[in-house]
């Protein structure tokens, strides 16, 4: 479906998602559901026995659905919006953004000298038709001591994480080998939301 506007609606607080657009080029204005009226939350607990893969999808459809409300409800002017979710998984536990400082130290604790996927699930939804879909990457770990996951939870860089770490900052220097895509483990893959904003009728 062809798009009289380029402009899409970004529905995520994530600065890594808004730089990722920047950078291939997309114009977009944020849809935040929860800081203006309506406010509208999404509740992003995962199911009892539910996978990790299922989970991200499921989280992102409804993210997608409660973006479309918002834009009617708020009177917006109709435009493609974008939705994504992350999540990362190793030997089938989900970890989410850690919820404490306890909950980082765990996580990394976890993810030290094994390998995990970085799951990013992503939406675009134009005129209730919604196209979406799932990258995922590999990522391996060093091993990492007490005092090297201690100065890096006391960087702060963690708390709003999935996993509990940023590829692109200071959790760099953990990371061993990394294998499918790289901004979608920072969040967005970029391979993949071109091809649905074309999909979608947008000139990416």
């Amino acid at each position: 479906m062809q798009q009289a506007t380029n402009i899409i609606y970004l529905a995520s607080k994530s600065p890594r998602r808004r730089e990722l657009l920047r950078q291939i080029g997309i114009q977009y204005e944020l849809l935040m559901m929860r800081e203006q009226s309506p406010r509208i939350d999404v509740d992003e607990a995962p199911l009892r026995d539910e996978s990790a893969h299922a989970y991200v999808q499921r989280i992102v459809l409804l993210k997608a659905a409660v973006a479309m409300k918002v834009m009617r409800e708020r009177r917006l002017p109709a435009r493609p919006i974008l939705t994504a979710d992350t999540t990362v998984t190793i030997d089938g536990e989900v970890l989410g953004k850690p919820v404490d400082r306890d909950d980082a130290v765990r996580m990394l604790k976890r993810l030290g000298g094994q390998s995990h996927q970085v799951l990013t699930a992503i939406a675009v939804t134009v005129d209730r038709e919604v196209k979406h879909v799932l990258s995922t990457s590999f990522v391996s770990f060093a091993k990492l001591s007490d005092d090297e996951i201690k100065r890096y939870v006391d960087s702060g860089e963690p708390m709003d994480k999935a996993g509990g770490y940023a590829v692109q900052g200071l959790a760099a220097r953990f990371i061993t080998k990394l294998s499918g895509s790289y901004s979608g483990v920072m969040g967005l893959p970029l391979y993949e939301t071109t091809a649905l904003l074309r999909q979608c009728g947008l000139h990416v």
